[in-house]
């Protein structure tokens, strides 16, 4: 059984994912902080781009709540973040409060009604390219992230809804400039960003050419969509001719019948989930359940760690990180296996986390040596007859949170998928490929793959966004990242960094990051870790590959009674003020 992608894979992932982040090594970390109690305190908020961060602040000054701060900037990086996220995708939002309640609400996108397990073979049986099935109708999901904002809204929101749209709508109508993590993604695909004609006159010049940092851009058809979903609610998203762009988009892309019809857009539904929580070192944390498979792997991660004292061990130490590589192994060979739609797969979630499962698991790492082929394990609930398939890595993706004055935490992260999703662009904003993330061959040697197309179900992601509680039962961190694959590492790792480590928010983010992509151990670039490649071979690593890190992560922490956010080092945002 696999617990990754084959090595061969792991370059061009790696490449792919760096054009996708714009990751520089080179950036600074921001950091801001406010007091978390007394008079005057009324939140905080983290996000890749400070003009999203700027728009969620603008909630909390206006009297708003986290959640409303959180939509706001989900609405805001669909201007500034177009490559990453935005309406024309889907997320998950996971909310706690001070007193400790916790809910998940599932945006994540849906095959149409008509897609069958074959959807992205040829009639021969054979498979195209793997950019062949992005940059085409068959790829779009219906969007999710409206359908879940409004939802979440109508529990949880205190602001109007159109209030929260306030920000993106200036941004788009008055402009934003191109930054340097724009730039960089739109030069680094410019055939695929520059495949709709509309995302031509957005962001290239007369000549083709990559408009330059710094550039201002207007977008009014986006602005025109926000005002429209504001005033008439999530159903004007999902109905009239805002919908019907968006179907003859995917329909004109779309070389099959089957595609992508108003019926379903209109049958679209988020979805209330019980998040997935566990104990780590007496920390309270949640996460989001399937079909997400990000908050599973984050808690096996820590679950399986906690009888090794990392504290003691020490953020320096090369063991320290090869027992998170190995628990990282375990936990990902699990995923390959059993992780799916909830709705199509009885998923054996209480089996993946029962403590007792967690302490076997666990004890197969050695701190001297690496487990030569670690496979999935036997979970009470478990079906073995499903097998693994051919999932793609994912890509494009954006994290942020938010923490408000009452307490109440909200995680969300936000994706179309690929770097500028399918390249096709509806109202103003791209149009995910998120149906990419099924397994495009729905048989492994005659035994079906959990993960595979089904008209109506929801592709397995790795998002994992995560809210915590301090052993007193205090809220204590909202944290999560992006960057496919690397999600649940990279957001285990900052929760390592918070409470073994007793680090900062800033620098929970900026430590090094490393990660087994099957038997490949990539390591980061610059960082101590590529000095030490000689210990991670004596530990049993045999292949050690060093390369800059694809990933972006972001969080907002207590630390005694001041709340920070921070974003991560490696996202270079420059130019960033318009």
């Amino acid at each position: 059984m696999n617990a990754g992608p084959s090595t061969r894979t792991i370059a061009a992932t790696i490449l792919f994912a760096l054009a996708l982040t714009g990751c520089a090594t080179t950036s600074t970390i921001t950091e801001t902080g406010s007091a978390a109690s007394g008079r005057g305190f009324i939140g905080e908020v983290s996000a890749a781009d400070p003009r999203a961060e700027e728009a969620g602040r603008a909630m909390l000054v206006a009297g708003g709540n986290a959640t409303d701060a959180a939509i706001a900037v989900m609405l805001a990086l669909t201007v500034v973040e177009p490559q990453s996220s935005g309406i024309g995708g889907g997320g998950f939002l996971v909310r706690g409060t001070a007193s400790g309640e916790v809910i998940s609400y599932d945006g994540r996108e849906t095959a149409p009604a008509g897609a069958t397990p074959d959807w992205f073979q040829r009639e021969d049986g054979s498979l195209p390219s793997f950019r062949e099935s992005v940059q085409s109708g068959l790829s779009v999901g219906v969007p999710g992230n409206i359908r879940m904002a409004a939802m979440a809204h109508r529990d949880h929101g205190k602001l109007p809804w159109a209030k929260l749209f306030e920000p993106a709508i200036r941004l788009a109508r008055e402009g934003f400039r191109i930054n340097n993590r724009l730039y960089n993604s739109l030069s680094a695909q410019p055939g695929h960003a520059a495949f709709s004609a509309a995302a031509r006159q957005l962001y290239f010049d007369a000549e083709g050419q990559v408009l330059p940092p710094g550039s201002l851009v207007r977008n009014e058809r986006l602005a025109q969509t926000f005002e429209r979903i504001a005033n008439e609610g999530a159903d004007a998203f999902y109905g009239s001719e805002l919908g019907a762009a968006i179907v003859d988009e995917v329909a004109k892309a779309t070389p099959r019948t089957g595609g992508m019809t108003m019926a379903d857009l209109a049958a679209y539904d988020a979805r209330k989930r019980g998040a997935v929580c566990g104990s780590y070192r007496r920390y309270r944390v949640c996460s989001m359940g399937p079909p997400s498979s990000g908050g599973v792997a984050v808690l096996q991660i820590l679950g399986q760690l906690e009888r090794f004292d990392l504290g003691a061990l020490g953020k320096d130490n090369p063991v320290t990180w090869h027992l998170f590589i190995e628990s990282q192994r375990l936990a990902y060979a699990d995923r390959e296996q059993y992780l799916a739609d909830p709705d199509f797969i009885d998923v054996p979630v209480a089996g993946l986390l029962a403590p007792d499962y967690l302490a076997a698991r666990s004890a197969l790492i050695d701190p001297g040596t690496s487990i030569e082929r670690p496979g999935p394990g036997h979970p009470a609930g478990a079906s073995r007859a499903l097998a693994d398939g051919d999932e793609p890595e994912e890509n494009g993706t954006s994290h942020f949170a938010a923490i408000d004055g009452t307490g109440t935490m909200v995680s969300y992260t936000s994706t179309i998928e690929s770097a500028f999703g399918s390249s096709l662009m509806a109202n103003g904003f791209y149009l995910n490929n998120e149906l990419t993330d099924f397994s495009r061959t729905p048989e492994v040697n005659g035994r079906v793959v959990a993960n595979r197309v089904e008209g109506g179900k929801r592709p397995r992601s790795s998002m994992s966004p995560t809210v915590i509680w301090d052993p007193a039962g205090k809220p204590f961190m909202a944290v999560g990242a992006a960057g496919g694959q690397t999600i649940p590492v990279t957001t285990a790792r900052a929760i390592i960094g918070a409470i073994d480590f007793d680090l900062s928010p800033q620098d929970s983010l900026a430590l090094p990051f490393l990660m087994a992509f099957g038997d490949t151990l990539m390591i980061e670039q610059g960082t101590w870790l590529e000095s030490a490649a000689a210990q991670f071979t004596a530990l049993g690593h045999a292949k050690v590959m060093v390369r800059e890190a694809p990933i972006k992560g972001n969080a907002v922490q207590r630390q005694g009674e001041v709340w920070k956010g921070a974003r991560d080092p490696r996202v270079e945002t420059g130019l960033d003020v318009p």
